[in-house]
């Protein structure tokens, strides 16, 4: 595949176009949804979030590109020691035993609830961008960090990432996907979750969980899980 599709495939973001040019470099298992190849098979858990927005996609297994996902991910699995008070301003136990209570609460219930469950229950965040949040362009929050200081749109994901996996959801069937907004002409966020082999989006910016198939206005640009991220194009 040469650098000018790769290119193609993103057309109108800057660092989707970065993340193709990169994408020729890695070293690792590559796949094109529906290819008849070893590879293929083995990066197609989840096809329906292969294929989200109508998308296709090209898999690599080398999350080097992604320093902020990967911090969140550690800052994460460390966050078991947090403050025993609950003083304002600091990742309490208080964050952490409401966060259990409420997952308590959605065990054995069928999948559909889990999402309709966790996507409203994250929504009730304030929205609030990075640069007034945390000084700096751009930060991805581990979920006791968001619900100490509300977040933006990837923290919403991210958040209702950690929430399915603690229920028990495998990774395979998660993805945070990155999208182009046409309607608003920015940059967002989304999960995108397999559930029956069709894609559902828990967004920050609605209520309900819709089938990824019927939002007409997100491009997707790269989705990324715990092992491995998907460069996409429509």
């Amino acid at each position: 595949m040469t650098t000018a599709r790769l290119s193609r495939l993103c057309r109108v973001s800057r660092l989707c176009r970065v993340l193709a040019v990169a994408l020729l470099a890695l070293a690792g298992p590559f796949v094109v949804p529906g290819a008849a190849t070893p590879a293929a098979a083995a990066g197609s858990a989840s096809p329906a979030l292969d294929r989200v927005f109508n998308s296709l996609s090209v898999r690599s297994d080398n999350l080097q590109l992604f320093p902020k996902w990967r911090g969140t991910l550690a800052r994460y699995f460390a966050e078991r020691e947090v403050a025993e008070d609950c003083t304002p301003g600091l990742f309490s136990r208080c964050d952490l035993e409401e966060w259990e209570a409420f997952l308590g609460e959605q065990q054995g219930r069928d999948p559909m609830s889990q999402l309709d469950a966790v996507n409203r229950y994250m929504n009730e965040h304030r929205y609030i961008i990075d640069p007034r949040n945390w000084g700096v362009e751009d930060y991805w929050a581990t979920p006791l960090q968001f619900f100490d200081k509300d977040g933006d749109c990837e923290d919403y994901a991210i958040a209702k990432f950690m929430s399915l996996r603690a229920l028990g959801w495998s990774p395979d069937d998660l993805r945070i996907v990155v999208v182009n907004d046409t309607n608003l002409r920015v940059q967002h966020a989304v999960l995108a979750v397999s559930v029956g082999g069709a894609a559902y989006v828990l967004d920050n910016q609605s209520p309900s969980v819709m089938l990824a198939d019927r939002i007409r206005h997100y491009r997707p640009v790269y989705s990324v899980s715990e092992q491995a991220w998907w460069l996409h194009r429509t």
